[in-house]
């Protein structure tokens, strides 16, 4: 049972951890620039938040071109910073994480310079990341995981990193298969232990729990019981009632899945949030199938 509309709406409460990540672009190196250029690049990336915050608060696409000329602006004052400090990673980074805004929508600009800063400096986790963002977006999967191990090389304590691994190898099963390298079972043993590992690393982030217990749906062959043991797990981390409902219909699922009919139905008379009753009666159809049978 993967999570539907209603289920993933009963989490909101929670901070959602995102998919496709960004990032604060790292200070110029001390000893690699003046003073001046981390000031100078600090000043672009404030007046960036502060425009990018006001076109959120846009509500048409009319009311963004009001905002064209500022954003012109920044544009051209990026590139003149580039042209100054032309040897300075930190200044590629920070221009390639705007031009890859929606509101931008230059990505191969971005993913341009980003290169560029990989090449003036190959020891950034970030830009490791975004380049595999970038990739796995573009349909390249086997090239995106590369570029995420090498962000994991170098900051293997980010838990972001951990977790993209696995969404990527989630998404992308079948190019991996294709190319012959892989085997179900090394898929699934990569994709679950990266999961694990954004969850161990970052304990109090509970969508990375939701995601790692929701693996053992994604395996070949899945361990139910472990499974029922990360959800009873999760739901003793989450403090709403709707939460904890949500994760009582996975629970429920499992037990299903085991032929634990009187547990599961038990566990459904539980769940009495309005929201979650379309998938608590999914449920209790398919645990009178499988009684039925």
């Amino acid at each position: 049972m993967k999570p539907s509309l209603c289920m993933v709406l009963a989490l909101v409460c929670l901070p959602v951890a995102r998919v496709r990540a960004e990032a604060t672009p790292p200070p110029p190196p001390a000893d690699e620039a003046p003073a001046s250029a981390a000031r100078e690049l600090k000043a672009l990336y404030d007046r960036q938040q502060a425009l990018l915050a006001l076109a959120a608060m846009k509500a048409s696409q009319a009311e963004l071109e009001d905002l064209h000329v500022q954003f012109q602006q920044l544009t051209n004052d990026y590139e003149d910073y580039l042209g100054k400090y032309p040897n300075l990673s930190a200044g590629y980074v920070s221009y390639a994480l705007f031009l890859a805004k929606p509101v931008m929508g230059e990505r191969k600009r971005a993913a341009a310079l980003l290169l560029k800063a990989n090449q003036l400096n190959p020891d950034l986790p970030v830009v490791k990341n975004q380049l595999g963002n970038y990739l796995a977006e573009e349909g390249k999967p086997i090239e995106a995981l590369n570029y995420y191990l090498a962000a994991v090389k170098l900051a293997p304590k980010e838990p972001l990193y951990h977790y993209q691994i696995g969404l990527l190898i989630t998404e992308s099963r079948d190019d991996f298969l294709k190319g012959g390298e892989w085997t179900r079972a090394t898929l699934d043993k990569s994709m679950q232990d990266a999961f694990e590992q954004a969850m161990v690393l970052s304990p109090g982030n509970i969508p990375y729990a939701y995601r790692y217990c929701e693996s053992f749906y994604d395996l070949e062959v899945p361990e139910w019981e472990e499974a029922l043991a990360s959800w009873r797990a999760l739901e003793g981390k989450v403090s709403t009632e709707l939460a904890k409902q949500t994760i009582r219909l996975h629970e429920a699922n499992i037990l299903i899945k085991q032929g634990k009919s009187a547990e599961a139905r038990a566990l459904l008379r539980t769940v009495k949030e309005d929201a979650l009753q379309a998938q608590k009666q999914k449920l209790a159809a398919q645990l009178e199938a499988a009684v039925n049978k």
